[in-house]
C-alpha cells in the first residue's frame, strides 16, 4: 500500500489517497474468509466447509469486501498518516476512489486535523484587574450573617415588628374563591423577609398572637401562576404566636462559638477580613486571567475543525454522566427527568467548548513561538501535589496519569504566566454605587 496524495482542504482538513494493491487487497480478502465464511452455507458442502470461489460464485463477488477492507483500513491509515506527519483530531470521512488496478483498492480519507494557528501580538495585551478591598463595612456584614446564624427566637406577648417570625394560618381566595397553593398552617413567616406577594408581609406588622386578619393584596401582572396574575386576593389570616430574633452578643465568647481557631472578636474578625480578602483575590484573578484569554484568543487566527469541538463536548457530557453516576443517576434517567434530549443537552456546552478548544490553541502556539519546556523536576513536583490531593502514593498518580500529557497540560499553565507577566494590567474604571448598595453598605456599617 502507498499514499498516492495529501492535499489540504478548507476546515483543517486533509484529504489523504491511498492505493491498496490488488495483492494486498486479495491478501485481506483471504483472511476476512477465513473469519467469517465459516458461518456460511453453500449447498453441497458442509458448514464452512466451501471454498472461497464458491462462495463468492454464489452470494456475489463483494460478498467478503467489507471484512476485507475493515481489516486492510487500519493499517492503511497508520502507514498514511505517519507519512503525511498530520496530526488527527477526529475520524475520518471515507470514499473509495477508482482503483489503480483492478482488483486493487483506493482510498480517499478526508482527516480532520490540528489547525494551523496564527497569533498577533500577544505581548502588552491590555486588561482590567479589580484591586481588592475589605472594609470595616464587609466585616461587619459578615459578623451579622454570622449572628443571624446563631440567633435564638423567643415568644413574645406583644404586637410583631419587622424582622419578628410570626406563625400563622391562612388562606386565600380570588372573587371569593379559594385557589390551589393558597392555604396552610402554622407557617413560619419572618416579617421583612419579602419571600411572600408585596404587601402581605407589611399588613402583618402590628398583629399579635390570636389576632385574625383579612389582608388583601394584588399578585404582580408576571406572577407564575398566569390564572392569579394581576389578580386582587384576599388571604384570611390568624396570628398563632409571635417570636422576636435574639442576636448573640458580638462578644469573645461570640467567636469561640462560631469557630474552632479563634480567643477573641478581634481574632474573629481578622480571620473573616483575610478570608474575604483571599476569596476576593482568587476571583479577582480567575477575573483577570479571564480576560486576558479573551485578548489572546482575538488575536489567534486558525480553522478550527468541528471534530475538535465536538471531542471537547464529548468529554464534558463524560464528565456530567460520572458525576451522576455518584448520585445514583444514569444519564438517560437525568434527560428523561428533565424532558431533555441528548442533542439539546450536548447545546448546552458547545459555547464553553469553542472556548477551551480556542484557549488551548493560542497556549499551545504561544509555547511553541516563546519555546516554553517543562522540566523533569516540574513533572514530579506536579506529580508529588497530585498524590498530595488525592492522598495517594506517587507512584499510583504516575501509573494513573501520562507523564507526556501532563507535561503539556503544564505547558500550557506555563505560557498562561508568560500571558499575564507580558501583560498591561491597568485599574478599572471607577464604579458609582447604586442606592440599593448605597444603603446596603450603611446598613452593614451600623
Amino acid at each position: 500500500m502507498e499514499l498516492k496524495n495529501t492535499e489540504k482542504q478548507e476546515h483543517s482538513v486533509v484529504a489523504l489517497t491511498i492505493e491498496v494493491t490488488k495483492a494486498e487487497f486479495e491478501a485481506a480478502k483471504d483472511k476476512a474468509f477465513k473469519k467469517t465464511g465459516k458461518n456460511i452455507t453453500v449447498p453441497g458442502f458442509r458448514k464452512g466447509k466451501a471454498p472461497r470461489k464458491m462462495i463468492e460464485k454464489l452470494y456475489g463477488e463483494g460478498v467478503f469486501f467489507e471484512e476485507a477492507f475493515n481489516i486492510v483500513y487500519p493499517e492503511a491509515m497508520d502507514m498514511a498518516v505517519e507519512k503525511s506527519g498530520i496530526k488527527p483530531v477526529g475520524r475520518a470521512d471515507v470514499d473509495l476512489g477508482d482503483p489503480a488496478e483492478e482488483g486493487g483498492l483506493t482510498i480517499i480519507a478526508k482527516v480532520p486535523v490540528e489547525p494551523e494557528v496564527e497569533l498577533g501580538e500577544y505581548k502588552g495585551i491590555e486588561v482590567e484587574k479589580e484591586t481588592v478591598k475589605v472594609l470595616a463595612a464587609d466585616v461587619k456584614a459578615e459578623l451579622n450573617r454570622l449572628a443571624q446564624r446563631n440567633a435564638r427566637t423567643e415568644t413574645v406577648d406583644r404586637k410583631a415588628k419587622k424582622n419578628d417570625t410570626v406563625d400563622l394560618d391562612f388562606e386565600g381566595f380570588v372573587d371569593g374563591q379559594p385557589f390551589d397553593g393558597g392555604k396552610a398552617e402554622h407557617h413560619a413567616l419572618t416579617l421583612g423577609s419579602g419571600s411572600f406577594i408585596p404587601g402581605f408581609e407589611d399588613q402583618l406588622i402590628g398583629c399579635k398572637a390570636g389576632d385574625e386578619k383579612d389582608v388583601v393584596v394584588t399578585f404582580p401582572e408576571e406572577y407564575h401562576a398566569k390564572e392569579l396574575a394581576g389578580k386582587e386576593a384576599v388571604f384570611k389570616c390568624k396570628v398563632h404566636k409571635v417570636e422576636e430574633t435574639i442576636l448573640p452578643e458580638m462578644d469573645d465568647e461570640f467567636a469561640k462559638d462560631v469557630s474552632d481557631t479563634c480567643e477573641t472578636l478581634d481574632d474573629l474578625k481578622k480571620e473573616i477580613s483575610d478570608r474575604l480578602k483571599a476569596q476576593r483575590q482568587e476571583a479577582a484573578e480567575h477575573d483577570f486571567e479571564d480576560k486576558l484569554i479573551d485578548g489572546l484568543i482575538a488575536v489567534m487566527k486558525a480553522d478550527i475543525p468541528q471534530a475538535m469541538i465536538e471531542n471537547q463536548i464529548d468529554s464534558a457530557v463524560q464528565d456530567f454522566g460520572y458525576r451522576m453516576q455518584m448520585q445514583g443517576m444514569g444519564m438517560e434517567q437525568y434527560l428523561k427527568m428533565t424532558g431533555t434530549d441528548m442533542n439539546t443537552f450536548r447545546g448546552m456546552f458547545r459555547e464553553q467548548a469553542e472556548r477551551q478548544v480556542k484557549t488551548r490553541l493560542a497556549l499551545q502556539k504561544l509555547a511553541a513561538l516563546e519555546n516554553i519546556a517543562v522540566s523533569d523536576t516540574e513533572v514530579d513536583e506536579e506529580y508529588g501535589k497530585m498524590a498530595e490531593q488525592y492522598g495517594m502514593e506517587v507512584d499510583k498518580i504516575k501509573a494513573a496519569v501520562n507523564a507526556e500529557a501532563l507535561r503539556e497540560d503544564l505547558k500550557i499553565s506555563n505560557a498562561l504566566e508568560f500571558l499575564k507577566k507580558n501583560a498591561k494590567v491597568k485599574k478599572p474604571a471607577a464604579k458609582k454605587k447604586s442606592a440599593d448598595e448605597a444603603e446596603a453598605a450603611e446598613d452593614a456599617a451600623e
